[in-house]
């Protein structure tokens, strides 16, 4: 499907969805990570902050950032396995002065074990992280796709939660940012509801 028709549908679709969010959207520059497959609600969210999102360099990225960009998105392209380093340092460098998307089990997986990306980039940018987690009340599931990803139904029912900020202190040992890593992956479970 070319990516302009995708971006359509997609975005005909997102309308019609009823969203409830528990918590606040950042109002400064953070770093924001989801889990891979919940992406579209979230970034259907957050797309009236103007923010950044990272997405793969892949062509499954290329449709994602066609849709990214229609909602007002500017994005990076880079993964762990391709080009990590440079889309590192534009993520914090983008950070610093605006609200930054990722997610931190992406582009390949496993799903829902968080890399270390998000954490790294919130401690070197000095912004704080913020977990989203996403609930569709009825959601088409692709149960063969690596993340499970979630396309929620015209007209559903979407919960979105918003963590509180926390902030990764500036001079945090290498145990310690691994210790944040997996408070992330903790965290993001106790966010969805059982």
């Amino acid at each position: 499907m070319k990516a302009w028709l995708l971006s359509l549908v997609i975005r005909m679709i997102a309308r019609t969805w009823r969203l409830s969010v528990t918590g606040r959207l950042p109002t400064g520059p953070s770093i924001v990570a989801f889990w891979h497959g919940e992406m579209l609600p979230v970034w259907f969210v957050f797309r009236a902050l103007r923010p950044v999102a990272l997405v793969s360099s892949s062509k499954d990225g290329s449709l994602l950032s066609r849709l990214l960009k229609d909602w007002g998105y500017d994005v990076i392209l880079g993964s762990s396995s391709k080009g990590g380093k440079e889309a590192l340092e534009q993520l914090v460098a983008e950070a610093s002065s605006r609200v930054v998307l990722l997610t931190p089990d992406g582009p390949r997986g496993p799903a829902h074990q968080a890399k270390p990306g998000a954490v790294i980039a919130a401690h070197r940018a000095h912004v704080p992280l913020v977990l989203v987690r996403i609930h569709a009340k009825s959601a088409h599931t692709f149960v063969r796709s690596w993340d499970r990803f979630i396309l929620p139904l015209p007209f559903t029912n979407i919960e979105l939660t918003i963590d509180h900020n926390w902030v990764i202190l500036a001079d945090a040992t290498r145990e310690e940012l691994d210790t944040h890593i997996k408070y992330m992956d903790e965290r993001m479970r106790d966010l969805v509801k059982s």
